[in-house]
């Protein structure tokens, strides 16, 4: 069986209607967002850049009506250090997998309604959005708390439950900062 030729690259949210699907073939698609993508991607992430970004796989019939999503996802993003502002660059490689199924219907769950545990899959609707599968698969992807390399760990302290910040000087709210201030000035 020949490789199945890219889908070109659609900078857009790259929406495929199901309907036009082939189930008897691959799908493949390759997106790689411009510039202006990335930099709205970088700002709804509260990231100081979005360097690179691609997402690209094959979207192939499963069963009854279902369809696999296997994608790879490649980023290189750029944060604030959490200890000290510095710029911090992350490259992000990660494999995504999606499975669209059409039995899953539209009711929401019940409030009572446990987790599963699946969180591979999505309900089918009549477009798969290939461009919000990058954004959520990117989204938890990015640190959390992005760091500089070397910077060690910043150390908290806390009041023990009742005490009064006023009047026990050991518990201070500022007195942390002020020895933070000092060390760093070493």
């Amino acid at each position: 069986m020949p490789k199945p030729e890219p889908q070109p690259a659609n900078p857009g949210l790259g929406r495929l209607s199901v309907r036009d699907l082939d189930p008897a073939a691959t799908t493949a698609f390759d997106l790689v967002p411009d510039a202006a993508v990335r930099a709205d991607l970088a700002a709804e992430l509260d990231l100081l850049a979005l360097k690179k970004l691609r997402f690209q796989g094959n979207l192939v019939a499963v069963g009854a009506g279902d369809w696999l999503l296997t994608a790879q996802l490649g980023a290189t993003l750029v944060q604030a250090c959490i200890a000290t502002g510095v710029p911090v660059t992350t490259r992000i490689d990660t494999d995504v997998r999606r499975l669209f199924r059409a039995d899953m219907g539209d009711e929401p769950l019940a409030p009572e309604t446990e987790f599963d545990g699946d969180d591979e899959s999505e309900p089918l609707e009549s477009h798969i959005d290939l461009g919000q599968v990058m954004r959520e698969s990117l989204a938890l992807e990015v640190p959390d708390y992005p760091r500089v390399a070397d910077q060690e760990p910043v150390e908290a302290s806390f009041a023990p439950p009742g005490a009064d910040p006023i009047a026990d000087d050991s518990v201070k709210p500022f007195a942390s900062l002020a020895a933070l201030r000092d060390k760093m000035k070493e």
